[in-house]
C-alpha cells in the first residue's frame, strides 16, 4: 500500500546519496509534512509528491533525460496513486521544459494533476533551495537561472515560465492561508530532521 512513508523511503533509496538534491528533496519533503500538520488543508498526495518530486534525477531511472517525465514514469512502475504520479510530471513548470526538449507528447501521455495540488508543489518546491535553505521563489528561480547557460532547455524552460511559477506560488500561499514571508519563521528542526 502507497503512503508517504512509501515517499520518503524511495527518496532516501534513490537520493540520499546525491548530496545537494537529497538536501533540497528532504527539506521539501518535510516542510510539506510540517505545512500539512498544520492544518493547512495540504492534500497527502501533495506531501508524498514533495518527497519524490525531484527522484527523476536518479541516474538508475533516467530515461528522457527530463527528471519530471523519469521520475513520474518510475513511480508509475512502483504503484504510485495517479494524483502523485500527475504532481511529479507536471511539478515547477514541467510543461515548458517538455516543450523546450522536444518532450511535450511525452508529458501529455501521464496523469494531470490537479491545479490547486499543483500549486502546492510548486510553492513548496520554490521556497526550498539546492542546500535545503529556506528561500523566495523570486530567488529561488534566479539561483535556477544562475546554474545553467541561456542555451540550455532549463533556462529557456524557467525564463519563460517564471511569471506563472510565481503566480501558482502566490495562488497557493492564499488557499493554504500561508504568511508571504513563509517559510521563514518555521522552525529550523524541519530542515535538520
Amino acid at each position: 500500500m502507497w503512503s508517504e512513508s512509501t515517499a520518503e523511503d524511495l527518496a532516501r533509496e534513490w537520493i540520499s546519496g546525491s548530496g545537494r538534491r537529497w538536501a533540497h528533496l528532504s527539506a521539501v519533503g518535510r516542510l510539506a509534512k510540517e505545512a500539512e500538520a498544520w492544518g493547512t488543508g495540504l492534500p497527502s498526495s501533495v506531501v508524498e509528491a514533495a518527497w519524490v518530486h525531484d527522484l527523476g534525477y536518479a541516474s538508475g531511472l533516467r530515461d528522457t533525460g527530463m527528471h519530471a517525465i523519469d521520475g513520474a514514469r518510475a513511480l508509475m512502475r512502483l504503484g504510485a496513486p495517479a494524483a502523485v504520479v500527475a504532481l511529479v510530471a507536471h511539478h515547477t513548470g514541467a510543461i515548458h521544459e517538455a516543450e523546450e526538449r522536444g518532450l511535450a507528447d511525452q508529458l501529455g501521455e501521464l496523469p494531470v494533476p490537479d491545479a490547486a495540488d499543483l500549486d502546492a508543489l510548486t510553492l513548496l518546491d520554490l521556497v526550498v533551495g539546492p542546500s535545503g535553505h529556506f528561500t523566495s521563489p523570486e530567488d529561488r528561480i534566479g539561483e535556477i537561472l544562475s546554474r545553467y547557460g541561456g542555451e540550455d532547455p532549463v533556462y529557456r524552460a524557467v525564463t519563460r515560465s517564471s511569471p506563472s511559477l510565481l503566480e501558482s506560488a502566490a495562488r497557493a500561499r492564499a488557499r493554504l492561508r500561508l504568511p508571504d514571508e513563509w517559510p521563514f519563521g518555521v522552525a529550523e528542526s524541519v530542515l535538520e530532521a
